[in-house]
């Protein structure tokens, strides 16, 4: 009997280890997979920033079309944004109710992350778009936990988080207080931004950003040029309101006539079209054209390829 009951709390002894043993390990994958995502957009928002030649953007040679910030700017500026995907994937993680509350919650934190961002970067506005779509992203990794990450399930996750934006948001406004530059261009040209791309689940990236930086490192591409070859895809369909703000609706035609003129000529990858790049940046410094909602994405795409490959294809040099 007392052999029988020995055995009995010894299995019982063992059961209860195998289970802490296995929620150990969980807890080890669920921070191990947080890491990674918090890892990847920040990566991908330095890699942004620093790719050259980006008609009329910061790269790592010159500030581009923009005279008040440059790649030290925005060195400031990420690192705050690295916080920001860490605590919002954990924010997605922690929460329990529907992707629309959830991101209630991410807006919250969003006011509280620009006012630091605008902190340290002394007024200078160089990455609200992507601490907006990438902490989108991030909570949504975080909701997504136990699923593991994938980058369509991602893209659904936001859209779901973000459905009604654009209605809720742009239509019906009133001259009741300032607008926002968002605001104006919707009022004015019927222009989403970036509020139509997260609600539609990042179609640009999925359709254009993604398919251009596989192409590129598919023709071997380093990775420099094949994030150029991304941007320039992304360039052509975006409805980039900062090429608006900053230059007129007319400007954005130009723009998408011009990227894909350049992968007309062979993108980065021809004397033709790098020449074309070249004249465009000086073409776009001179007349203030900045495609800053397509370097944004330009980010997401880079994450997002992270997300699905868990590293690039080739040296980061």
């Amino acid at each position: 009997m007392y052999d029988h009951q020995a055995k009995k709390l010894n299995e019982q002894g063992t059961f209860k280890e195998i289970v802490v043993e296995i929620s150990a390990r969980q807890l080890s994958a669920k921070s191990e997979t947080l890491r990674q995502m918090s890892m990847f957009l920040t990566q991908a928002v330095f890699m942004e920033v620093c790719v050259h030649p980006k008609p009329g953007l910061v790269t790592r040679h010159g500030g581009g079309a923009h005279t008040d910030m440059s790649i030290l700017t925005f060195a400031a500026g990420s690192a705050v944004l690295a916080k920001a995907f860490s605590d919002l994937q954990i924010l997605g993680m922690k929460h329990n109710g529907n992707y629309q509350e959830l991101f209630g919650k991410v807006r919250r934190y969003g006011v509280s992350a620009e006012q630091e961002l605008l902190r340290v970067t002394k007024g200078v506005n160089t990455q609200r778009g992507i601490l907006f779509a990438g902490g989108l992203l991030a909570a949504a990794a975080g909701a997504a936990m136990n699923k593991g990450l994938d980058s369509k399930a991602l893209c659904s996750i936001v859209a779901e988080m973000t459905q009604g934006l654009t209605e809720n948001e742009l239509a019906g406004l009133q001259a009741d207080r300032p607008l926002t530059a968002g605001e104006r261009l919707y009022q004015a040209y019927g222009i989403t931004g970036i509020r139509g791309e997260v609600e539609a689940g990042f179609p640009s990236v999925r359709q254009n950003g993604l398919p251009g930086l596989k192409e590129a490192f598919a023709k071997g591409a380093g990775l420099n040029d094949a994030l150029v070859h991304a941007l320039v895809h992304l360039m052509t369909v975006v409805q980039d309101s900062n090429v608006i703000w900053r230059g007129g609706y007319a400007k954005l035609p130009f723009v998408q006539q011009r990227a894909r003129d350049i992968l007309a000529q062979g993108s980065i990858f021809t004397d033709s079209g790098r020449r074309l790049l070249a004249e465009s940046e000086e073409l776009f410094r001179n007349e203030r054209i900045s495609p800053g909602g397509s370097a944004d994405l330009l980010s997401v795409t880079a994450a997002l390829y992270l997300v699905e490959n868990k590293e690039f294809p080739v040296a980061i040099i």
